[in-house]
């Protein structure tokens, strides 16, 4: 970020602050070639400024803000490709993007630095370097993520706590406003993945093909269902080309024709004479119901006909059957006889 890296700077410098995981900040103060034509040959210098901030817990976020109590956001270059064809005869300057004023007098003398760790937060007022606020946030367990984010047109500190509770402090003030227990991180999944985000969102991965999103913002859960997207985009249904007869007769597709189109009165006004019409008859439902029975009374007495006639045909076998039997045996006994009187004389019987 840019800030005052010394207690004596009069001006902001870019600055790049490191947090240990014993709770130390770090200022490390860089040196930037001011032309283009040195900054592709000179090396960026980078030397200690002095500056030891202490916390307790590892760091996790810093944060600085103008003296209004604004987030100032990082100063980024628009990145152009200098072998581009567009940029033809014109030369381009780079032009290095500034959120935060470049003199100390607009800045009021002072910015607000914001640094939370695994158990605490602090503002220190630069260059000054003095601790204007501290809040434990917690003594028992310790803090999962920790992000400055923009809410309601103003700046919070939201921190998500390994106990599962949700915190949101007020900036510079580091007030409490918000302490709810939300879920108690039971896979680290949630733990590595758990990030705020503006406006009172914050999201996690609760599989590893699933995205929870939740808010703590009332403005925004009141406008939430405004926010949701659509499966489906309403559209009007076309309306159907007309068919030629020569596509009709080679296309070798069929068409689908709408049965009310086709035998209904709305779209003709009339039936036509070749198309078949139902006349009731004259004797109604009752009609209809005697009818009926006399078909199934037809039907009931040919089934009874059919039934009798197999069980004639059925006798007429077993009869034949036992014919059959009686000859057989009839010719058994009669060549047994045979053989028996085969070879005596008349006189022998």
């Amino acid at each position: 970020m840019e800030s005052f890296a010394r207690k004596n700077d009069s001006a902001i410098s870019p600055c790049l602050w490191v947090g240990t995981g014993l709770g130390m900040v770090l200022i490390l103060s860089l040196n930037l070639p001011a032309s283009d034509d040195l900054r592709q040959s000179e090396p960026v210098m980078v030397s200690p400024s002095g500056t030891v901030l202490t916390l307790k817990g590892a760091v996790l976020t810093f944060a600085c803000l103008d003296c209004m109590g604004t987030l100032t956001h990082p100063p980024y270059e628009v990145w152009r490709d200098p072998h581009s064809a567009d940029d033809g005869e014109k030369t381009r300057k780079r032009k290095l993007v500034m959120h935060s004023p470049s003199s100390s007098q607009d800045m009021g003398d002072h910015q607000f630095a914001v640094i939370c760790s695994e158990k605490q937060a602090k503002v220190f007022s630069l260059p000054s370097q003095t601790c204007l606020y501290v809040h434990n946030i917690t003594e028992t367990s310790f803090l999962l993520r920790a992000d400055v984010v923009t809410l309601c047109n103003s700046v919070c500190l939201a921190c998500f706590c390994a106990n599962g509770h949700i915190m949101t402090l007020s900036l510079p003030s580091l007030r409490p406003l918000l302490d709810i227990n939300y879920l108690p991180v039971t896979d680290m999944r949630i733990a590595r993945t758990f990030c705020f985000t503006n406006e009172g969102q914050a999201l996690y991965l609760s599989s590893p093909t699933e995205i929870q999103r939740l808010t703590y913002s009332q403005e925004m859960c009141d406008n939430l269902q405004d926010m949701l997207g659509d499966l489906f985009t309403p559209v009007e249904t076309p309306e159907a080309q007309n068919r030629g007869f020569l596509k009709g007769l080679f296309g070798g597709s069929g068409q689908a024709f709408d049965r009310e189109e086709l035998f209904g009165e709305a779209t003709a006004g009339k039936a036509s004479r070749s198309l078949a019409q139902h006349i009731p008859g004259s004797g109604g439902i009752e009609g209809v119901r005697g009818a009926a029975g006399g078909v199934i009374g037809d039907l009931t007495r040919a089934r009874i006909a059919l039934d009798e006639r197999g069980q004639k045909l059925g006798e007429l076998d077993e009869r034949t059957a036992s014919m059959m039997a009686s000859a057989e045996a009839f010719s058994k006994h009669a060549h047994e006889v045979m053989l028996k009187y085969k070879d005596k004389k008349w006189y022998q019987f």
